[in-house]
């Protein structure tokens, strides 16, 4: 009996001194695979792994990430080593620039580095997590300072990648300089995110700032208190359709002596199709792919941006079919002279078969209202805004109702009615 209790012991021990092995070796696939999908779904970031060598316990890997600039073509090159530990279900990977984490002849960071890690599971989870310590960094040249108190930015992934959940906390950060001095405090920002279809991600998040001041030299400071933006997009009518919402605001303006409360804006998107929608992001993403992975005049690249704007053009005729709404619901500004208030809407209606081979232009069917109401006395207050707002008031387009300006305005059959002036549309879609 103890023969056998022994044997099977000694199996157990085997197993396991062989798993840090099967671990290594899926966790190599894994960062491949991964690699592969990063360098083929988008053209700015460029992955690339020059050695890897693959040991029982551990490994080490070398390689270099590429960030591309889609406004200049240029790309940033930056060598990075990793030292991966395999464990029974899974592995930890810490990263480091090849060249530290400072710039040549720096020390950003005098106590400790950075620590960047990637941990995967078996199981085809992953966590990424960057911890930043503390900083100081003076510019002797222009007198500029970056001092920040350190910070955390995790991302979780499951499902294959068709769920994350990411966080960033940051408590303080100032960026100081002879001109202006900025504060940022207590930052702190969580996302859920699953995959839907294409590159359509539902999800929800919120960003929460306690305070960002901004006091520029010899001038009285400026604090926004209590800012917040709040996104959600879920899926409706069994996956076809996408609803998508977001809310910014501010608890208060803080200026001088006084505060302003509240500051609010809503941005909402409702019965978007989503394969249209699909369609369309992924023809945009194509476009500026081609416009960044190519040289100009060639012919190649030429065809290649026609058939995407086609698919483009496609796109938005079956999402205006299929139906949708989009605009603000609310605005609300408090300002020292009062409230600006307004909202927009515009939509289209859902289509029948035979309505989508007739429609000639996106535009024909387009209704919607807006209306836009602020305080005189805020364009006689501020010259730069009244300038502004004098040609719309001669022609029309903001009346004087009592001690306020209105703009209310209505769209359909290609007109825009602006408080009884009636503007034709250009058919442009």
């Amino acid at each position: 009996m103890n023969a056998k209790w022994m044997i099977a012991g000694a199996g157990v021990l085997v197993v396991a001194g062989g798993l840090p092995w099967v671990v290594g070796y899926v966790t190599e696939q894994q960062w491949q695979r991964a690699t592969a999908e990063v360098n083929s779904t988008q053209p700015f970031l460029k992955l690339e792994t020059e050695d890897y060598r693959r040991g029982i316990l551990g490994s080490e890997l070398s390689g270099s990430v590429s960030l591309l600039n889609p406004e200049t073509g240029e790309s940033n090159r930056v060598a990075f080593r990793a030292d991966v530990t395999h464990g029974v279900t899974g592995s930890l990977m810490n990263f480091e620039p090849a060249d530290g984490w400072s710039a040549p002849g720096m020390d950003w960071f005098p106590v400790e580095d950075p620590r960047l890690t990637l941990e995967t599971r078996l199981w085809g989870t992953a966590t990424l997590e960057l911890e930043v310590p503390g900083m100081s960094v003076t510019d002797a040249g222009t007198g500029e300072s970056l001092d920040t108190s350190g910070g955390l930015a995790r991302i979780e992934i499951s499902d294959a990648g068709s769920s994350a959940e990411a966080l960033v906390v940051w408590p303080a950060l100032r960026l100081s300089g002879p001109e202006m001095d900025v504060r940022v405090s207590d930052f702190r920002m969580e996302q859920t995110m699953n995959h839907l279809s294409g590159e359509i991600w539902t999800g929800s998040g919120e960003v929460v700032v306690e305070s960002v001041s901004v006091t520029p030299d010899q001038e009285q400071p400026v604090a926004l208190n209590g800012i917040s933006v709040q996104s959600s997009s879920e899926s409706v009518n069994n996956g076809g359709r996408l609803d998508s919402r977001v809310a910014f605001e501010v608890a208060d303006i803080a200026l001088s002596e006084e505060a302003y409360a509240p500051q609010r804006l809503v941005f909402a998107l409702e019965g978007l199709d989503v394969a249209a929608w699909s369609a369309l992001t992924e023809s945009l993403s194509a476009m500026q792919a081609l416009a960044v992975t190519q040289a100009s005049g060639d012919q190649d690249r030429f065809d290649q941006q026609m058939a995407a704007m086609e698919q483009m053009n496609a796109a938005v005729r079956d999402l205006a079919a299929a139906g949708f709404s989009v605009g603000f619901p609310e605005l609300y500004i408090t300002t020292p002279e009062g409230a600006v208030t307004g909202s927009a809407r515009i939509s289209h209606p859902e289509l029948t078969a035979d309505q989508k081979t007739e429609m000639l232009m996106v535009m024909q069917r387009l209704t919607g209202d807006m209306n836009l109401s602020l305080p005189l006395a805020l364009a006689e207050t501020y010259p730069e805004l009244r300038l502004q707002l004098a040609p719309l008031i001669k022609q029309g387009i903001l009346v004087q109702e009592g001690d306020r300006l209105v703009l209310d305005a209505q769209v359909k059959d290609l007109m825009v009615d602006v408080n009884g002036v009636e503007i034709p549309l250009p058919p442009l879609l």
